[in-house]
């Protein structure tokens, strides 16, 4: 006798087997999107903020944090890294800015 294998709602076990692998295979691509665009920003902005690296890294993960919390992270990602990068490099010229003042004086 063969089984039939549908659950209580009448769906096919083979459908949700596949919808799930679905939902994965798009979550991962998502995530190495996003993953791709945080090391691209990284490497670009890291000649600006060497020093920063630490700094640079908590950032862009502050920024994929937030990301998450909108409906299409993959697409607000690279603005909001893109600002905060930017912040913390003029954040860094101010600084280094304010100790030439203090050895002149």
């Amino acid at each position: 006798m063969k089984r039939n294998n549908t659950n209580q709602y009448g769906k096919n076990e083979r459908d949700g087997i596949a919808f799930q692998s679905g939902c994965l295979a798009s979550c991962r691509r998502v995530l190495a999107r996003i993953a791709g665009a945080k090391e691209a920003i990284f490497h670009e902005s890291f000649k600006a903020l060497r020093a920063h690296e630490h700094l640079l890294r908590l950032v862009l993960n502050e920024a994929e944090a937030a990301a998450w919390q909108t409906r299409y992270p993959y697409l607000f990602f690279p603005t909001l890294a893109t600002e905060k990068v930017q912040s913390v490099i003029a954040w860094d010229a101010k600084r280094r800015g304010l100790q030439r003042a203090r050895r002149a004086f």
